[in-house]
């Protein structure tokens, strides 16, 4: 998850008098609106908790009312703070942190406590309707759906929630994997926005861990409704042998036997994302990525319209960074706001042979965002890296968060450049389960209930 305070806002307070809002946001998504002294009471709770040894030091308070250009200082300090609160292996996943952060969102979009009916999605399309709080945090959602449909509490970790954007062909566009810090009524609500839902999944990306599931009859379940689903809007590559035989199996039920030949099929497992641009093998190059087993897979049409495929493994990533730019529009006083364009990249740098690392991009589509006269926007820079010996990295870290200046962000309305985002996220997961597996743990219910085992995995085990 990536962390940035892109800007501010001159509000109102309860009393009348102004005062400067600090917009957080989410993988350049808005999540609340916090005043500066909310913050520092995080602060002081986390010092009182852990020490003031382990919390990073926090903005000092100012006597006088702050100039702009101690806003825009202030506003850098405080996103450094909570990046490094994040990034933490401790306060990052405490609940301290998550609570303020669960609080803030539901202050944000001034949602009351109540309770309300959540509809959740299944891979088939049958719908689960649980009955929670709108305050009830991702833990609480997954644990309700999960007893709605009884399945087992030792096979929850296995499976997480979703945010996904329905396509017209009635296939899912991934947003993103719903976190322990997120209110999902109060996310997928606040959007506006029908298309959006939220689905049930599995949560893990090697196939091992199917054995598991499927020795129950609701994993099992699931497990096929999503194996027929990934099939059907082909995600997974069937011939036509492979088709007759899975539909061979389905008219006799035999579910468990539709899986391990799916298993067997190639992008089984993966997630599937919408056409980018690549600089890989020559710039310009339309591609289509999926993620999975390890690796990004590129399917790259080359300028002569040749199609050529190859795989790049995630253990051969030196590291990654997502970078977003916007042209500076500076308009007449008055003017009307116009469209820039955002774009969105994926960049690693990767071991192409021994001794010889090469950076390779994938650029997400353009979507028109509105543009405020005076508007600035910098490159960002969300990263990650591995660090290792020889072919195989031991470790990975996320440092800078998405990072914009000034008014105007890419809303979630706009999925398409949030797909660089979204494949950065599922390298992060894919090295979490490495260093899982390296550690010893044997099952994701293992390191931490209720499907919360990527970053908090990767902390447990990562330590120096």
């Amino acid at each position: 998850m990536h962390f940035s305070i892109p800007e501010t806002e001159t509000r109102a307070g309860d009393g009348g008098a102004a005062y400067v809002a600090y917009n957080i946001h989410v993988n350049g998504v808005l999540h609340c609106r916090v005043r500066y002294s909310q913050l520092l009471g995080l602060h002081e709770q986390l010092r009182k908790e852990y020490g003031a040894n382990v919390v990073p030091a926090f903005p000092p308070k100012k006597i006088f009312t702050l100039t702009p250009a101690e806003v825009e200082q202030r506003r850098e300090q405080l996103e450094k703070y909570m990046q490094a609160v994040r990034q933490d292996p401790t306060l990052g996943v405490s609940e301290t942190f998550n609570s303020f952060l669960r609080k803030a969102q539901q202050e944000t979009q001034q949602i009351p406590t109540e309770e309300v009916v959540l509809e959740v999605l299944l891979s088939n399309g049958q719908k689960v309707k649980v009955t929670i709080l709108t305050s009830d945090q991702t833990e609480d959602v997954l644990e309700a759906v999960a007893s709605k449909l009884d399945l087992p509490d030792d096979l929850i970790g296995y499976f997480s929630l979703f945010l996904v954007r329905e396509t017209k062909d009635g296939a899912f566009s991934f947003v993103r994997k719903l976190q322990e810090f997120e209110l999902p009524y109060v996310s997928v609500t606040s959007l506006h926005n029908s298309e959006f839902r939220i689905i049930l999944r599995k949560s893990y990306w090697d196939s091992s861990y199917d054995d598991d599931v499927m020795e129950h009859r609701v994993g099992l379940n699931l497990l096929y409704a999503q194996t027929v689903s990934d099939i059907e809007h082909g995600w997974i590559l069937v011939n036509k042998e492979q088709h007759r035989q899975l539909k061979s199996l389905q008219e006799k039920v035999s579910k468990k036997e539709f899986i391990r030949l799916a298993q067997t099929l190639k992008y089984y497992g993966y997630l599937k994302f919408d056409p980018c641009v690549t600089d890989f093998p020559e710039k310009g190059c339309h591609v289509v990525v999926s993620a999975g087993n390890n690796e990004l897979n590129f399917q790259v049409r080359l300028p002569n319209e040749q199609i050529k495929e190859g795989s790049f493994k995630v253990t051969r990533m030196r590291c990654w960074r997502v970078t977003s730019s916007v042209p500076m529009s500076n308009g007449p006083s008055g003017s009307s706001p116009g469209k820039s364009e955002v774009k969105l990249e994926l960049a690693f740098e990767y071991l192409m042979s021994k001794d010889r690392l090469q950076w390779v991009t994938i650029t997400s589509p353009q979507v028109g965002l509105p543009a405020h006269q005076g508007q600035q926007w910098k490159r960002m820079g969300a990263r990650g890296q591995l660090r290792g010996r020889g072919q195989d990295w031991a470790q990975c870290g996320v440092g800078r968060a998405m990072r914009c200046v000034r008014p105007g962000t890419a809303s979630l309305s706009d999925t398409s450049p949030l797909q660089a985002i979204m494949l950065s996220i599922c390298l992060q997961s894919m090295v979490d389960e490495l260093m899982v597996k390296k550690s010893g743990w044997q099952h994701p219910q293992d390191v931490s209930p209720a499907g919360k085992w990527g970053a908090a995995a990767l902390r447990t085990v990562s330590k120096p």
